[in-house]
């Protein structure tokens, strides 16, 4: 039973550190995601200004 307990709290050790990782990597991407998206905005504008009309 104690052994089956260890079992339990290594994997649990385990799944939380797997998940801090996950969380880590999909904050970085966000975080890259929203600088693409103010590239973009940026670029757009340049066409805009820079656009005959």
């Amino acid at each position: 039973m104690e052994s089956r307990l260890n079992e339990l709290e290594a994997k649990l050790s385990l799944a939380e550190d797997l998940l801090d990782a996950l969380n880590r990597t999909v904050y970085r991407q966000q975080q890259q995601i929203d600088q693409l998206r103010q590239d973009v905005r940026a670029l757009r504008r340049q066409l805009q200004d820079g656009a005959p009309g």
